[in-house]
């Protein structure tokens, strides 16, 4: 990414950040790994008349921020909303990169490799099916769920890779000229989704506000096309006029929220994970 530009980025990731620092993770905190003495912490959001027997889809969100800041509870609201159409939400708390350094994201997705790996070694206390599992995020949060949905990792054991991706404004090509590219350099390849797609890359939903600074909607449609090309079912959503960050819950008397929550409702549908609403 050119410098000239960076300050803009990082005003606008700090805007958005303050704005997620505010929210709260709901449902029931449960520790996914400790390292360097602190414990990681998951939230689980559970439907009404949940049983430890189901076998519910579920979905994994990982905040925004810039990978240095952000809150799990910024996808409460869509947590809750979910759960009450019946699937298991998660959020991540995953660990933070120094603003002040420009080291890559390298914590940001072994944390979130190994909440994934959390989730489904853990499907049966959860509740849920382990093919049913999406991955979900916005900004930097949506660079990890992409990041699981496309990066290859070889490692043996339970398969970190999602079912199913939901993005929101995801920060998903780290190569030059991208987002990220001052932190991750010519490691690119290793980091950037868009220079990972393949054809058992699972099928996903994005969202992008058409004036967003960070993420060029040309960037989002090269992706849209490279999938289509791989045979990969992938939807994208552009809002007219919209920024970074234009889908959280409370901004514009939630407008957009209940857009793309709606949209979000109508993917899952068409994968068979929800029940079609009744009128």
């Amino acid at each position: 990414m050119p410098s000239r530009i960076i300050p803009l980025t990082l005003t606008l990731v700090f805007a958005v950040v303050s704005l997620l620092s505010a929210a709260k993770p709901s449902g029931q905190e449960q520790v996914y790994k400790e390292v360097d003495g602190r414990k990681l912490k998951l939230y689980v959001t559970k439907p009404d008349g949940w049983q430890k027997t189901d076998n519910r889809p579920a979905v994994v969100f990982f905040h925004g921020g810039g990978w240095v800041g952000g809150a799990p509870g910024q996808f409460t609201e869509h947590s809750k909303y979910l759960a009450e159409r019946g699937m298991v939400a998660i959020q991540v708390e995953y660990r933070l990169l120094d603003r002040k350094s420009n080291d890559p994201p390298t914590q940001c997705v072994e944390d979130a490799l190994d909440a994934m790996r959390w989730v489904r070694s853990h499907a049966t206390d959860l509740g849920i099916d382990p093919n049913r599992i999406a991955a979900a995020g916005g900004s930097a949060g949506g660079h990890l769920a992409a990041y699981l949905g496309t990066v290859s990792v070889r490692q043996s054991g339970v398969s970190t890779k999602p079912n199913a991706m939901i993005l929101f404004n995801p920060v998903y090509d780290n190569g030059p000229g991208g987002w990220g590219t001052q932190r991750v350099k010519d490691r690119y390849t290793e980091f950037s989704p868009a220079h990972n797609i393949s054809e058992d890359d699972p099928p996903h939903i994005v969202y992008l506000g058409s004036q967003d600074k960070l993420i060029p909607v040309a960037t989002a449609e090269n992706f849209q096309k490279k999938m289509k090309e791989a045979g990969v079912t992938s939807e994208l959503r552009i809002y007219e006029g919209q920024g970074h960050g234009f889908f959280n819950h409370g901004k514009d008397n939630n407008r957009w929220y209940d857009a793309t929550i709606e949209e979000t409702d109508k993917f899952l549908t068409s994968l068979g994970w929800l029940e079609p609403k009744t009128k």
